[in-house]
């Protein structure tokens, strides 16, 4: 009976044991890999090949710059393939990855963006966290080893490569980068009557574009004597949203992902778009339509774009997307994003970043951090950053004697020197220390999802005659934390209380299997004490 009593509850430990491992295991998610240890030699003797995953859309030149930096970097490294995939946007790459990460066929190297990176690292070790590497004196940034001459950790801009710390350590590194631009129709601000400052103001913006909807006796607008007509269109307002606030210096989120963005501050900026969607002086993409478009027709006088759309923009763009016979000779001028405090301007930075992905062999993984090291190079950054209107990551390649002789050239023609193209750029140059990143963590995507989301929703609800006060508001702000599951991540609710989400998955779990362990350890010892009484 005594050993009876002893294998069961032998039994009983042992199956407490098991559940909480596995339930252990799964909150410490599925990858199992260990982390990654930087060899302590290359080895040359066996060949590795490793994936690439980055974004194009048509341009061609990207293209073959990508080609052309894989067949440079394969003659340096004889014993590594590199095996390229295209996507058409970064969306379509985020969604594979998280699709790979529980078969662990994640792609050994992916262009991408510090929010989607901050979503793979829910796996355990799938990214690999990169301060170790950057410090490596052989394979490190800059290191005695590589085989090309890759810029040391000084000379990646420092405000580039603060986007790529997160949870305090450095899981990427700056790709291109870019900003928002105003793209200003400036033929038509002077035939408004009004000067085009340097430094744009909000005040200026909605004033110019209320002022140029006064229309002809026929219905055509006066500005532009066509019948269509839309001042100011943005195409990103998440970071419309996200400026604004900025520059109020008002909440957005915290670095640990508490959210602030639904504050007093958001109802004002709303309120202003509200009226001025109202009488239709403003607009969004997803509401009417790509501002080049509009802008090059004549037909938009504002339109704020990243600068790597610099190339769609203007008279002469060489990527103009209309009929000829549609296009209306302007000046084109180019500012940067509309300011609340012209003495004290704050733009987004943003652009591609590159992460790095854990695989079970460490020579693999440092194959892949070479590649990637590659990528910084002036040779790639150089041609990658006159395609579009992109600035080099690295002061070594935005110092170096082929960029500066690219940025002097402005204007030389209408394709590679596209002044437009060029202005853009300088605009980001020139205001560096002027550029801000928002925090990164898990979730902290879908809350730039929602930052745009309040914009479009009362840009059309104007449109449908509702009224912009504090009940839609109230309501609006509600719905946007529930769409988005921000109230999931310890968020802020519309009333500004602290709304704290469920706990995760994992965690319910562990809770759960703890208590049902308890209930089995106290159900044997009832059971004992029974047992020793009857006897």
């Amino acid at each position: 009976m005594m050993r009876a009593k002893k294998l069961t509850n032998r039994s009983l430990a042992m199956l407490v044991a098991v559940v909480l491992s596995i339930v252990l295991s799964a909150c410490h998610g599925s990858q199992g890999m260990a982390a990654f240890e930087v060899p302590e030699q290359w080895d040359t003797s066996k060949t590795y090949q490793i994936t690439f995953w980055a974004k194009n859309d048509t341009n061609k030149t990207q293209t073959k710059i990508y080609e052309k930096a894989i067949a440079d970097f394969e003659k340096l490294y004889p014993n590594v393939k590199v095996k390229m995939r295209l996507y058409t946007d970064y969306g379509k790459i985020y969604n594979d990855v998280i699709t790979n990460i529980s078969t662990n066929t994640t792609p050994n190297v992916c262009i991408t963006y510090p929010d989607h990176i901050a979503t793979y690292m829910t796996g355990t070790n799938t990214v690999v966290p990169l301060d170790t590497l950057f410090a490596d004196e052989r394979y490190g940034l800059g290191g005695s080893e590589l085989a090309f001459d890759g810029p040391t950790q000084d000379e990646i801009i420092p405000e580039f490569l603060s986007e790529c710390v997160l949870a305090d350590q450095h899981y990427a590194i700056p790709y291109m980068r870019s900003t928002e631009i105003c793209y200003v129709n400036k033929t038509y601000v002077e035939k408004l009557g009004f000067t085009l400052p340097d430094v744009l103001t909000w005040d200026f913006i909605w004033e110019v574009s209320e002022a140029a909807l006064a229309k002809n006796a026929d219905g055509t607008f006066v500005v532009n004597g066509q019948k269509v007509l839309i001042p100011f269109i943005d195409k990103s307002t998440d970071n419309m949203m996200i400026q604004m606030l900025k520059q109020r210096g008002a909440g957005y989120s915290t670095d640990d992902g508490q959210i602030e963005i639904f504050n007093d501050d958001t109802r004002e900026i709303l309120q202003t778009i509200g009226e001025h969607s109202k009488s239709d002086a403003f607009s969004t993409f997803k509401i009417s339509g790509y501002p080049a478009n509009f802008l090059n027709a004549g037909q938009c006088i504002f339109a704020i774009d990243s600068s790597a759309g610099a190339t769609w923009m203007g008279t002469d763009a060489p990527l103009v997307d209309i009929a000829p016979d549609k296009l209306v000779q302007f000046e084109t001028a180019v500012r940067m994003v509309p300011q609340y405090d012209p003495a004290d301007p704050k733009m987004i930075s943003q652009g591609p970043s590159i992460c790095i992905f854990n695989k079970q062999d460490p020579q693999e993984v440092l194959a892949s951090w070479l590649f990637a090291q590659y990528l910084l190079t002036n040779d790639v950054q150089n041609a990658y950053a006159q395609t579009e209107g992109y600035a080099p990551v690295t002061s070594k390649a935005q110092e170096s004697a082929e960029y500066q002789d690219y940025l002097a050239r402005a204007g030389e023609d209408t394709s590679e020197h596209y002044a437009v193209k060029i202005d853009a750029t300088r605009v980001l140059l020139d205001n560096a220390e002027n550029t801000f990143v928002t925090p990164v963590f898990n979730g902290s995507a879908s809350l730039r999802d929602a930052s745009g989301q309040l914009i479009e929703d009362v840009a059309k609800s104007v449109r449908r005659k509702q009224t912009i006060n504090d009940a839609y508001l109230d309501d609006l702000f509600d719905d946007v934390l529930s769409l988005y599951h921000l109230d999931q991540m310890g968020g802020v609710g519309a009333a500004g209380g602290k709304e704290l989400g469920p706990l995760p998955r994992a965690s319910k779990i562990l809770i759960g299997a703890l208590i049902v362990a308890w209930i089995g350890i106290a159900a044997v010892a009832i059971r004992d004490e029974l047992e020793r009484r009857k006897s």
